[in-house]
Formats: structure tokens, C-alpha cells, sequence
């Protein structure tokens, strides 16, 4: 399948920087995607991941802080996706609708969004499960296709 425009969340942005099971799928995906986007909560949520990462010893201090220069460098590349008072108010429906975490519901919302203002296909990437079947459910083409087989991320 070809990928025009792809929203990625924090669960798979961040394997753009840590090698992890999913990076090397994921550089592939962004090496042919013309247009990336994510939400302005991305840049929050990767830092509290790389930061997390540190704490719990997953990540040296060091790796974490070349990823999150790495990061900091490419974020003016990405479409930016403003949370608005409409993102919050659709992402509030969905997180009861949809029994989503508040940031997994920004997302949707944020997407969906992005997808109706674009008035084309937007695909969301995710490694998060609960948010790739909500995603999926709303009628977003969802990246990986089969989650089942992916690693999953949670925060």
C-alpha cells in the first residue's frame, strides 16, 4: 500500500530515534511518505517517553538526549497539528466513546481532524493497541496493518 499522508503518534515517532523493535519499519514508512504530521502533544509525550526510558534504565542518559536533539532538530519538518478547543471537545467525545486515554483520544481527534480538513486518506501510526482498533474503528487507515505481530507501546 502507498502512504500519502501519515499522522504518527508518540508510540511510533519515538522509533524514529531509539533503536527498538518497529525503528527500522518505521524509517521505512517515513523514508516514502510525502507528508508526516503529528499532534503538538507529540513533542511532550516523546520527551516524558525518552525521559521514562532513562529512569527505568532502558535507555542511557546520553542516547536519550542525542534522540531528543535528534527530535528537537526534525519537529520543523513535521505538520503540526494544533490542539485546538474543537481538537479537545472532539477528543473528549471520543476518550468516553472510545474508552481512550486522554493524550490516545488528542490523537484521534487530532487526526481525524487533520483528515477532514486535508479532505483526503490520513493514515495513523501507531504502536499503541488500544488506540490503532479506536483509530481503525473511525475510519483512519491504521499503519502497522497488523498490529498483532508489531511491538506494542504503552505509556
Amino acid at each position: 500500500m502507498t502512504y500519502n499522508i501519515v499522522y504518527l503518534d508518540a508510540s511510533a515517532l519515538v522509533k524514529r530515534y531509539v533503536e527498538e523493535a518497529g525503528s527500522e519499519e518505521v524509517r521505512n514508512l517515513l523514508e516514502q511518505v510525502p507528508v508526516i504530521g503529528t499532534a503538538m502533544i507529540t513533542r511532550v509525550e516523546v520527551a516524558a517517553a525518552l525521559a521514562k526510558a532513562t529512569r527505568m534504565g532502558i535507555l542511557p542518559v546520553k542516547e536519550a538526549l542525542t534522540a531528543l536533539e535528534a527530535f528537537y532538530e526534525e519537529w520543523r519538518f513535521l505538520e503540526r497539528v494544533h490542539v485546538t478547543e474543537s481538537v479537545i471537545f472532539r477528543a473528549s467525545a471520543l476518550a468516553w466513546e472510545k474508552k481512550l486515554r486522554g493524550y490516545d483520544a488528542t490523537h484521534l481527534a487530532a487526526a481525524l481532524v487533520w483528515q477532514e480538513m486535508m479532505e483526503t486518506s490520513v493514515t495513523m501510526a501507531t504502536f499503541d493497541r488500544e488506540l490503532w482498533i479506536a483509530a481503525r474503528n473511525s475510519g483512519l487507515y491504521v499503519w502497522p496493518v497488523d498490529l498483532s505481530s508489531a511491538c506494542i507501546w504503552n505509556a
